[in-house]
Parts: structure tokens; sequence; C-alpha cells
């Protein structure tokens, strides 16, 4: 259980960064995961230069804004418009790219970033944690209630929930759209280069691992809704949950599969949910 609530705060800041994006810019970003491991390879070679990876998580994100502005002037500014498949197709190269450039400047080896801490004791010493775990669901929980407060006072982020809204009733009332896009997607890149500094620490790093992350973001953004970001981060700490337990009963090969068929089963019964809603109109 506290396994699994450590690890679905980190896949809330992943999923919270898509729910995001697909709810403002319509973009289905199937680089999501490889952006997370993009932002804890940043860690890693920050702390191979002395920096602690805590205090590494805001230049990591720093960094990361800065690049994911760069990526949306770039490429994703000219799919927002296209359709659905466009969009999918320009972010799968992009989870491309980056695999293969990680792969290209740091090898296909399995890294960890370690944090120095070590582990907590409860229940008389009959579960042990280590406290990296504890500090990052901390983290993870700040950030997301951090952003949470974000989009609802400020003004910046009450132009972004009116972009989500409806982008040509806020373009009329004077809203910059493509600003608002761009600030999206770089706020998106931001969590994930917190996310990945946070993955290197509880768990490990490897240039091709980011699918997985993208998966469980969909999973939680299908299961929660867009727009319910409070929903997010609730989807979230349970899929971490139930993927710590399946492992435990089912072994460590089937937690991806029992993620997919989470996918699978939330499709289906959104899908039926829909049916029902236009039988009862008709």
């Amino acid at each position: 259980m506290l396994n699994g609530l450590s690890v679905g705060a980190v896949f809330a800041l992943v999923a919270y960064g898509l729910a995001l994006v697909w709810g403002v810019t319509n973009v289905k970003n199937l680089a999501q995961g490889d952006l997370v491991m993009l932002g804890g390879f940043l860690g890693f070679k920050l702390a191979e230069h002395g920096v602690h990876p805590i205090l590494a998580i805001v230049p990591v994100a720093v960094l990361m804004f800065g690049f994911g502005w760069v990526l949306y002037r770039i490429m994703i500014r000219r799919v927002i418009a296209l359709d659905l498949f466009t969009s999918l197709l320009a972010t799968f190269g992009l989870a491309i790219t980056i695999q293969q450039s990680l792969n290209l400047i740091f090898g296909p080896e399995v890294r960890t970033i370690r944090s120095g801490f070590g582990q907590l004791e409860l229940f008389d010493g009959s579960v042990e944690i280590t406290w990296i775990r504890v500090i990052a669901f901390g983290l993870c929980l700040l950030v997301a209630t951090a952003m949470v407060l974000f989009l609802r006072k400020s003004r910046l982020g009450q132009a972004i929930r009116a972009t989500a809204q409806d982008p040509r009733a806020a373009r009329v009332l004077g809203v910059d759209t493509d600003l608002v896009y761009s600030l999206t997607f770089s706020l998106n890149a931001a969590l994930c280069g917190a996310a990945g500094v946070i993955v290197g620490m509880i768990w490990v790093l490897q240039p091709f691992y980011g699918i997985g992350y993208s998966v469980r973001a969909f999973v939680i953004v299908t299961a929660a809704g867009l727009g319910n970001l409070p929903g997010v981060i609730i989807a979230a700490l349970g899929l971490g949950v139930v993927e710590q337990y399946s492992g435990f009963l089912l072994g460590a090969q089937f937690q991806q599969a029992t993620v997919v068929g989470l996918l699978l089963v939330i499709l289906l019964w959104r899908t039926m949910l829909l049916r029902r809603q236009r039988l009862a109109l008709q």
C-alpha cells in the first residue's frame, strides 16, 4: 500500500501534465513518458556533478520548461489544428527521437540516482520503506496542489481554463491562445522533468522505459476524464496501489499487463456509458 501510494504520486504528476495538454491543445502526447526519462537523465547528470537530486528538481524543471517551449514552437504548434492521426504520428516520432538520443548519449544501461536517504521502519520494524519514497510522495502532492491552485487562482490559470473550454471565445475576449498553448506544453514538460528526477531516485532510468509511463498516464486520464484534475490525482494513487498489488500477487512481469488491462476495461466501460446515454436521448 505504501509503495503503491508513493509511485502513484509520481504517476499523478505525469498524468497531470498529459491531462493539461490534452484538454487545452487537444494533442495526445505519445512522448509523455519519454519527457519523463529525459528529465530523469538530466537529474542524473546534475547528481554526477555534485547536485543533490532533491535540489536538482528545480533546475531540471526549468530546463524542461525551456525544452517544452522550443518543442512547441518547432513542432506542436503545427499540428494543433490538424487531425488526431497527425498529432499522434508527430508525438510518436518525437518519442522515438528522444529515446534514440538518450540511448546515444547515455547508453542502454539502467541508471539510478542515489538520494542518500535511509529506510523508515514502521509498526515495530515489521514494515520498512525507504525515506525517499515518503519524501517523493510529499513532493509530488506539493507540486500537484500548487498546479491546482495556479490554475484556479491565477490570471494565467484562468486563461488556460478558458482556452480549454472554448478557444474561439477566449480569443474574442482577448486571450492570446497561442501563448497559452505554448505555456501549457512547457508546464507539462516541466512536470515531466520533475517526475523524471523522482523516478530516478525511487526506481530506475533507461532510455526506452518511457512508454510505460505514457501508457499509465493515458489510463489515468481516461479513467478520470479531461478537466477533472483532482480526479487525476485520485486515479493515479489508485493505479499505483493496484499495480503494486498485482506485482505482489501475480509477479512483477504482470504489472504492465495489469495497466494495459485496466485501460481496456475503462474504455469498454466508457463505451457502454456512451451507448446508454444515446439510447436514453433517443
